[in-house]
């Protein structure tokens, strides 16, 4: 099994995926343990001494004037868990939760939180195992960290609570950690406020979808070549020269990509019309600028995603000089604006996917196919509600667009006055992309139906192999009506499996 070393440095971003999504196994590198050692020597110093430090020897938050006596700490750090594990509602995905604890153990092991490194070693011990706490979808406002969400996990390291075993069955968090032969942690001076303060949650969520997106942009290029062969628009308006002089980076890969698709097509610019079209409909002539400026969006959040995984995010921290200073550094705001910039950049691409799936279906837009694609129109509806069906989930992006960012709502007796909600950001998005991967496949499942209704003109090869794929994947071609629920999940799930950019890509090699 593959194993991620996590040092003083922070992790990458498929250090992340390889843990919340494949398993990988952690390893704490020597230099994280020397450097989380030495943190804690100064943090024991510091509960030595008369005078009150923030958030070794006090109270948190609006509390933090009052000074903790030595006999009171290691029950203060306890209460600050279990208090702040709040959270209500539905739980998240385990995906989220592995990604969620990494992050915080990938802060733990910077040296600059104070916690031993026996805790550190207990974080990734818990993940090695699968045991995975139980996390609910309500209780982080994005500031002073993912508050509730990593104090559930806290617990789990406290051998409170509950948590999923490898099974995948929830029971008593300190059960399994028995059985795996693990001890509960003790926490001690600073190690509880440690184990919260971060945006590990609102960070794990979007490592994981520019992943995701990162599929469905090639797979969206790919859609929309199905569609501009279906409606036999022109690839004229896909040539470099043309992208050349307005040099937006994603827009030149889009198009790079659907001309890719459309090589040795038969159908593009063959236009069965009595008035000739001079220029194709904006959702086929601009596809590569919208999908284009999505692409560069997610640029920009690769970038922050990048500066935040290199990142120590605690409040207080401790500083090299011997300090333990508090600061800011929690604030969301960063990784919130760019999880809800990548909605609305989401929500766009399926929208215009949408507008070429009606397009298809048009009898009067889509020069020359059948009503609805429709085998006998009338007798027949063809998928006139699998375009109803497509037109939901636009709306629902629409909503989903909103940023979470733009609000903010006091908590903490006015301490925390302004929020993030970057963890809410996040959720949403996580939706967003779940709603897009059916947006796409349903443009799929049009225009690969409307490249088999033009008889006499061959297809690009790479369509051709996207056609036998997905027929193989069992999505149906045209022919009467059916039941067409389960020819929509069929696209769905071989849009979501890959599978639609592995089939081009053994006919094209690697999109961009």
């Amino acid at each position: 099994m593959h194993t991620v070393v996590v040092g003083t440095s922070g992790v990458t971003a498929s250090d992340v995926l390889a843990v919340a999504r494949d398993g990988a196994r952690i390893e704490l590198s020597d230099d994280a343990a020397r450097a989380l050692a030495a943190a804690r020597e100064i943090v024991d110093a510091l509960a030595a001494k008369p005078e009150p430090v923030y958030g070794v020897s006090t109270g948190f938050g609006a509390l933090a004037s009052r000074h903790i006596s030595p006999e009171l700490r290691a029950q203060l750090q306890r209460n600050i868990v279990r208090s702040h594990a709040a959270g209500m509602g539905p739980r998240v995905e385990r995906e989220v939760v592995r990604a969620l604890m990494f992050l915080r153990l990938k802060t733990v092991c910077s040296g600059h939180t104070g916690v031993r490194p026996e805790v550190a070693q207990t974080m990734a011990d818990i993940l090695n195992a699968g045991i995975t706490p139980v996390v609910h979808e309500y209780g982080s406002l994005g500031c002073s960290g993912d508050l509730a969400p990593l104090s559930h996990c806290a617990l789990t390291l406290m051998g409170e609570g509950d948590a999923e075993g490898p099974d995948g069955v929830v029971r008593p968090a300190g059960e399994l950690l028995a059985e795996h032969g693990i001890a509960p942690v003790e926490l001690r001076e600073k190690e509880g406020l440690a184990l919260l303060n971060g945006t590990d949650g609102m960070l794990g969520m979007l490592v994981m979808a520019l992943a995701d997106l990162d599929s469905l942009y090639k797979s969206a290029d790919i859609t929309a070549a199905l569609s501009m062969e279906a409606l036999l628009g022109t690839d004229k308006v896909l040539a470099p020269e043309l992208h050349a002089i307005r040099p937006h980076p994603g827009q030149g890969a889009s198009a790079a990509n659907m001309l890719a698709v459309l090589k040795g097509s038969q159908l593009t610019g063959h236009h069965q019309d009595d008035a000739p079209r001079v220029q194709d409909a904006y959702s086929v002539r601009c596809a590569p600028q919208v999908a284009g400026a999505g692409r560069d969006t997610m640029a920009h959040a690769r970038l922050v995603a990048e500066r935040e995984l290199a990142s120590a995010v605690d409040n207080p921290v401790v500083l090299p000089d011997g300090r333990v200073e508090s600061n800011g550094n929690f604030h969301g705001a960063p990784v919130a604006y760019v999880l809800d910039f990548l909605a609305i950049a989401a929500a766009d691409l399926g929208s215009i996917a949408e507008r070429r799936t009606d397009r298809l279906l048009d009898k009067n837009r889509s020069h020359g196919l059948p009503p609805f694609l429709a085998d006998d129109a009338g007798v027949d509806s063809g998928l006139m509600i699998a375009q109803y069906t497509q037109a939901a989930l636009v709306s629902e992006m629409k909503r989903l667009a909103v940023p979470a960012s733009a609000d903010s709502i006091p908590s903490s007796a006015m301490q925390e006055d302004h929020v993030s909600m970057g963890w809410s950001a996040a959720r949403k998005l996580r939706t967003a992309v779940d709603n897009l991967t059916r947006i796409i496949a349903v443009e799929l499942y049009a225009a690969t139906r409307g490249i088999e209704l033009r008889e006499g003109l061959a297809p690009a090869p790479a369509s051709q192999a996207v056609i036998e794929a997905v027929r193989a994947a069992g999505v149906q071609g045209p022919g009467p009506d059916r039941f067409l629920a389960p020819d929509l999940a069929a696209a769905d799930a071989f849009v979501r499996s890959g599978a639609l950019v592995a089939s081009v890509e053994t006919v094209t090699g690697p999109l961009a």
